[in-house]
């Protein structure tokens, strides 16, 4: 592989024994060397890895001088280790995955963010058996569902459940996930308990006070899982929920931006200690991922065909190119015919989806606390201070500077950096149960949910 101008200038620079000497100013960016240039990556095989494949097929790591390998992970868990002990330089991770981590729910280890690489993305599927008797309690028009369809219309079948003695159980892929989260508050939106955590007890299982059970599938088995009947549904990102629908075992019933839309999904994360040791290189890694998302939003999605054939490939995402497409390029299947315009239902660039704002990282922390990861109250500093050790928008802006530099982005593709105070707007994420997120008063916010611990409440 022929190595761009960066490499070689870099090489003439050792060979010329300059390397100690300050090089900020060295290239037409003003970002200094990599630290590292081979690089791998983990990921998972979901659709919302593909920024990491785009920076990679399209050159945009190359343009930085990076050489990057991309490396797909057994679960979230293995992806998080290798992490940590540097087997990985970095990895597509969930968003509450540096949050946990850092507070020290499971594993214990300070991660960091500095790039969002997706909004929204996923969606709660049922079995058929379910979604036919949820369907007697669900709104029609036109010989359709009203969606959203509102977790009200599984209560029933919850009940029927327990008559039985049966538990009903669902699916999601970690517990930081913003899965769990999102089909814990569809849950209790609608008055059902999706159980409590007592991580001071030695309880990790989630199901404390529960009126079903939540329980981990890794996201590529989650349709198998379903068919043999192990889980009644799940929660999971794309390609699994289409998967179900083209398969013919499962109908999606409610996607992820109808309980709680424009919220931090998936970001890159790396350890502090990697951040730390190779700060040009994260900014230049940071630079890759942003062309990236916008390449993959830009044009109302036209790239998004392009997109989806790529990451069909078995060392991608490695599902038909069919199934991936339907929510890549702006639609959704509902139940087999039922295809619906979705063209937020994957965002990547627009809305500023790529910025790491601390509102999103404190949003995930109120929910680690409503469901009892986090046992303890803290006050409202606390979760700005954990926000703020873990989201790093002082990298992104860099990377951002940068480029605008180049001449390969304007400065309108960013927030205002001048104004810029790490905090979506109030109005900007809307919820299924119209409660509004003030992530400057977390504590308030958690007192506004009937279910959900608040104040000192312990499970």
């Amino acid at each position: 592989m022929k190595r761009p101008i960066l490499h070689r200038c870099r090489q003439l620079v050792l060979a010329l024994g300059l390397i100690g000497a300050p090089v900020m100013n060295l290239s037409a960016a003003e970002v200094g060397f990599p630290e590292k240039e081979e690089l791998k990556f983990g990921f998972i095989k979901l659709t919302d890895m593909v920024p990491l494949a785009i920076a990679k097929e399209k050159g945009f790591f190359e343009d930085e001088g990076l050489y990057v390998t991309l490396e797909a992970q057994a679960n979230w868990k293995v992806l998080l280790d290798r992490t940590i002990s540097g087997e990985l330089d970095g990895a597509h991770m969930l968003s509450g995955q540096p949050l946990g981590a850092t507070i020290g729910f499971g594993t214990e280890a300070h991660i960091v963010t500095a790039f969002t690489m997706d909004l929204n993305g996923n969606a709660c599927t049922m079995s058929n058996a379910v979604w036919a008797e949820m369907k007697k309690h669900v709104a029609m028009k036109d010989g359709k569902p009203v969606h959203p369809i509102r977790a009200a219309a599984l209560k029933p079948v919850i009940a029927d459940f327990r008559s039985k003695s049966t538990p009903f159980k669902l699916g999601m892929v970690f517990p930081v996930s913003t899965h769990n989260y999102e089909l814990r508050y569809w849950l209790a939106a609608d008055g059902i308990h999706p159980g409590y955590y007592a991580p001071q007890r030695g309880d990790t299982a989630g199901t404390i006070k529960s009126d079903v059970l939540i329980s981990v599938t890794p996201p590529p088995q989650m349709p198998a899982t379903l068919e043999a009947g192990t889980i009644n549904g799940y929660c999971v990102g794309e390609p699994w929920n289409q998967q179900a629908v083209f398969r013919g075992i499962g109908v999606p019933v409610v996607a992820d931006l109808a309980i709680r839309n424009n919220v931090s999904e998936k970001v890159f994360g790396v350890s502090n200690k990697w951040a730390e040791a190779n700060p040009n290189t994260h900014i230049r890694v940071v630079k890759a991922l942003i062309r990236a998302g916008k390449w993959l939003d830009e044009n109302n999605n036209a790239n998004r065909k392009e997109a989806a054939k790529i990451i069909s490939n078995s060392n991608y995402v490695g599902a038909d190119y069919e199934v991936i497409a339907n929510s890549m390029t702006g639609i959704f299947e509902y139940e087999k015919g039922d295809v619906r315009d979705a063209p937020d239902f994957n965002v990547f660039f627009r809305y500023h989806a790529t910025y790491p704002f601390y509102s999103d990282a404190i949003w995930y922390l109120t929910q680690m606390r409503r469901w009892g990861q986090i046992p303890e109250a803290k006050p409202d500093s606390w979760y700005l201070e954990t926000a703020k050790k873990v989201f790093k928008p002082e990298i992104y802006k860099q990377a951002a500077e940068a480029l605008i530099a180049e001449g390969k982005m304007k400065a309108s593709d960013f927030p205002d950096f001048s104004k810029e105070s790490g905090f979506r707007p109030l109005d900007h994420t809307t919820f299924i149960d119209g409660i509004k997120f003030d992530a400057s008063a977390p504590n308030a916010y958690l007192a506004k949910f009937p279910i959900g611990l608040k104040g000192n409440e312990t499970p």
